[in-house]
């Protein structure tokens, strides 16, 4: 019998953009703006409905290893100040993790500060804190070099 394992945990990453919150949350918004920072894959694996109630979808993985698939609804959306998704994360056909997160946005003058906060249950050791941590670090940085 295999041993089935959750890790639930919290983690908030926050980051200081030279843009107005207007333009921080549109490079969320759209399918064009987010693929400047985001990593879509060539093949067409990549769908945004960005709505309450709409889905964003992105599959995509290292050459000859697995492939990831990101599945988000989201929650509530209030333009340049909130928005609030949750996901599901799998490798090939293997759950890692399900997660609630919510981008803030708030304008300090000419810049914005955006506070990421992700509340996730990590399953069987497939996924971890540290990595989704460090993936979403990265995918913050690549969003300051697209601005």
């Amino acid at each position: 019998m295999t041993t089935r394992t959750t890790e639930h945990a919290i983690f908030v990453v926050e980051r200081t953009y030279d843009a107005p919150a207007e333009r921080v949350f549109a490079s969320w918004s759209s399918r064009q703006a987010k693929s400047r920072w985001f990593g879509m894959p060539d093949d067409g694996g990549y769908t945004l409905d960005f709505r309450v109630g709409g889905t964003e979808s992105n599959k995509g993985g290292p050459q000859g290893g697995p492939v990831y698939s990101f599945d988000a609804t989201y929650q509530e959306i209030v333009p340049n100040e909130r928005i609030v998704y949750g996901y599901t994360m799998d490798a090939d056909d293997v759950r890692i993790s399900v997660s609630v997160t919510t981008v803030e946005f708030k304008a300090v003058g000419s810049t914005t500060v955006l506070t990421f906060t992700e509340q996730g249950v990590f399953l069987d050791g497939n996924d971890t804190l540290a990595a989704r941590e460090g993936g979403t670090r990265a995918l913050l940085e690549n969003l300051a070099k697209a601005l």
